[in-house]
């Protein structure tokens, strides 16, 4: 793991989904309420292999593990309805994200989102939160051909943010996250949400914090 210094860093980069939001526990919770309806047996390991990846990479997933008659609109359907009434009722944001954000406003570091969620659902949850003021960028899943673990919606953040990949910071908890902007060349900071890092995790990522409280004070320090 390279312990490069992120002062010559001018771009700040965040997955949303378990970085600013506890929502991938919210999202799995919502898949094993409807799981066992659909006939969908060991949901929850399914999910874990979903995290960090859109939409159509999910989809995939879900047609290799419980067939191509899996019925994937009508389960995501239900999902997403009792994901965003759970959502509603309490954002659950993660503990450090304004404090985070507002620093880096002060400071004029440029923010992007780059999340593999559909960019409607993005602008929605930021906005309820009262964050989306904050971020000069959204690039979401829908804008980008290639899920993570390829670059390209980092590159895309980059681009839209007027700097080059290695000018800019990301903020990532999922592998295929970390795997995406280590390809795109960027100081990878992982703060791990469901899934411990393995070995290539700390390979790949330049830092490993356990929470945004401590990826400010390593900004603040470095």
């Amino acid at each position: 793991m390279s312990n490069n210094m992120v002062k010559d860093k001018t771009a700040v980069i965040f997955d949303m989904d378990g970085v600013i939001f506890d929502t991938e526990r919210l999202y799995i919770e919502a898949c094993v309420e409807v799981g066992d309806k659909y006939g969908a047996d060991n949901i929850e390991e399914t999910c874990h292999k979903c995290i960090g990846i859109n939409s159509v990479a999910t989809a995939e997933i879900l047609y290799d593990t419980y067939g191509r008659d899996f019925p994937l609109k009508e389960f995501r359907a239900e999902v997403d309805e009792i994901f965003v009434r759970k959502f509603e009722e309490k954002a659950p944001v993660k503990p450090g994200v304004k404090e985070l954000l507002t620093y880096l406003k002060s400071a004029g570091v440029k923010i992007a989102i780059a999340s593999s969620t559909k960019k409607s659902g993005v602008a929605r949850e930021l906005e309820q939160a009262g964050f989306l003021e904050y971020f000069d960028e959204l690039v979401c899943g829908d804008m980008v051909e290639k899920s993570k673990p390829n670059p390209d919606i980092f590159l895309k953040a980059a681009q839209c943010l007027g700097e080059e990949p290695e000018n800019c910071i990301v903020i990532e908890d999922s592998f295929n996250g970390i795997r995406a902007a280590h390809a795109a060349n960027m100081f990878a900071i992982m703060v791990p949400d469901i899934l411990p890092p393995d070995e290539e995790m700390k390979e790949k990522a330049s830092l490993i914090l356990d929470s945004l409280n401590d990826v400010l004070s390593y900004l603040k320090e470095n």
